[in-house]
């Protein structure tokens, strides 16, 4: 007879607001399963209002759970890992998205993956969250990318950048993606930026649409302190902080801008074979 891991037992279960039929038969069934073991599961508002059992606030759920199930795609993982990162919390993303970089267990093997989990049968994948401050105070992390880009405006912005001290260029783009691994494989990626392996302690900075034809992606120290201030003539308002593409912060003049590394970390569960290649090859065509 095997022996469930007792690692794991109280369950949160958080989803994206749709409320289609694949993601509540997703969730139904997951619900029942761990019911069914006798464990404790604690629903988000998402997954409340489509299961009808009392909602938690995730903030709050992050204090009781043990791990928690993500059904959706790389945005809601992108939102509950930021939450749950604070507490600790390991993370397993069921896809019922696009891509999937981040959510990699499809819903026709749910049953089976979290079978080998509570099992113990899993590999632990931590990944960096970036710490965005502006003059000294912290406003936002993020899991992807950090992004200061122009906004309400045809023209580029003006901007200047600082590693550690010391200075790099004074740029004129669109913007510029300053990303983790993890967010190599997301808006870095289309604007021209390298894959980098999520176990790499490195951050990517890529411009985005840079008025200088040399100015190219960059992969620096994952400790590295990237400064950043706008600078030129034009209104300091119509530049944005973006943080994973959900958070969005107005920036005013003179506000200095600090990103680096967070001193907390997301945790992604995945099953014993999982393969960062396989996914790639899957997720972006190589080889066909």
């Amino acid at each position: 007879m095997t022996t469930l891991s007792p690692c794991f037992k109280t369950i949160g279960l958080c989803t994206k607001p749709d409320q289609n039929k694949k993601i509540y038969s997703t969730l139904h069934f997951i619900f029942n399963y761990f019911k069914q073991k006798g464990m404790t599961v604690l629903t988000d508002l998402n997954s409340a209002k489509l299961l009808d059992t009392p909602a938690m606030e995730r903030s709050e759920m992050a204090k009781e759970i043990d791990l928690v199930i993500v059904v959706g795609g790389d945005g809601t993982l992108l939102h509950c890992a930021r939450q749950m990162a604070k507490h600790n919390v390991p993370i397993l993303g069921v896809n019922l998205g696009r891509l999937g970089f981040l959510t990699d267990i499809s819903p026709d093997d749910v049953e089976k993956a979290l079978e080998q989990i509570l099992l113990g049968h899993y590999i632990e994948d931590r990944r960096m969250l970036l710490e965005a401050r502006i003059n000294q105070k912290v406003i936002a992390t993020a899991l992807n990318d950090v992004v200061l880009h122009k906004w309400n405006t045809g023209g580029i912005v003006e901007f200047s950048i600082h590693i550690n001290g010391l200075f790099v260029d004074d740029q004129h783009s669109d913007g510029l993606i300053i990303a983790t691994p993890t967010g190599s494989t997301a808006y870095a990626l289309s604007g021209g930026g390298p894959l980098v392996t999520p176990d790499l302690n490195a951050l990517i900075l890529v411009p985005i649409c840079p008025h200088t034809l040399s100015n190219r992606p960059i992969v620096i120290d994952g400790n590295a302190r990237i400064e950043l201030s706008v600078c030129g003539t034009g209104n300091p308002e119509n530049t944005r902080i973006t943080c994973d593409g959900q958070d969005q912060i107005i920036l005013k003049k003179g506000d200095k801008i600090l990103i680096q590394q967070s001193e907390v970390s997301a945790r992604l569960l995945h099953l014993e074979n999982h393969d960062h290649f396989c996914l790639l090859r899957k997720k972006l065509g190589w080889g066909r």
